[in-house]
């Protein structure tokens, strides 16, 4: 009973970080048969990790039909980028308010991390896992780790999203020029200046991915002729 279990987390851990790292892409087939023999596992494990995926919004399950990586949802990444606007500029404006050097110095060894994965060929999941970490550390000071681990058990479609703009675009100057202002302005303590940086920074990957969201990556994306909600 134990090693079927591990084995099930297993290969859930090992597809989800493939589905959210965009190996597997939006849309993209999955072969029950294929994840089989990849991980010399029986159906049941295997079954039960994708009915775990389809859980987290990761999977689209057919019955009888197919298995496929979910799309991504544009009306859930804009809400999630609003959310997020909400929330973290309410979070860094308490940030500021309790903010020492300490905290000072634990953003900054972040954004030395970043300056020097950009001094060379840079690894996007590397990055994006710098870029996720300097988020929540705004949540971790000001003792809002169970609000950041919600947003994040809340936001597949924008994970990927984020994922496909670091990837495709590889605009990480931009990013990281960013995160260096939004630093900048914590320093200051700005607070009016806190929305807005965090408006133009949590939008622009829609702004760096343009039209390309309807034309080159138009297929990973859900349309009103797509079936959903399967059982």
């Amino acid at each position: 009973m134990d090693a079927y279990i591990a084995t099930s987390k297993s290969i859930y851990s090992v597809l989800k970080e493939e589905i959210l790292n965009l190996t597997i892409k939006p849309g993209q087939k999955i072969s029950e048969s294929k994840i089989c023999s990849r991980f010399q596992a029986s159906r049941t494990p295997v079954r039960n990790a994708f009915q775990r995926l389809k859980d987290a919004g990761l999977l689209t399950i057919i019955p009888y039909k197919s298995t496929s990586a979910s799309l991504l949802d544009f009306s859930q990444i804009e809400q999630s980028i609003y959310m997020r606007i909400a929330v973290e500029s309410m979070v860094i404006r308490d940030l500021i308010k309790e903010c020492d050097a300490f905290v000072l110095e634990k953003i900054r060894f972040n954004l030395q991390q970043q300056k020097l994965l950009l001094c060379g060929e840079v690894d996007a999941e590397e990055f994006y896992a710098l870029d996720s970490a300097l988020h929540g550390i705004w949540f971790q000071i000001t003792n809002k780790k169970a609000l950041w681990n919600l947003i994040q058990r809340m936001q597949v479609h924008y994970m990927r999203f984020r994922m496909l703009d670091i990837v495709a675009v590889q605009n990480f100057q931009e990013i990281y020029e960013e995160h260096v202002e939004i630093m900048q302005a914590i320093c200051n303590k700005e607070l009016e200046k806190i929305e807005p940086m965090m408006r133009r920074h949590l939008y622009g990957g829609i702004k760096r991915l343009g039209n390309r969201i309807e034309t080159e990556f138009a297929d990973y994306f859900t349309s009103a002729d797509d079936e959903c909600n399967w059982l």
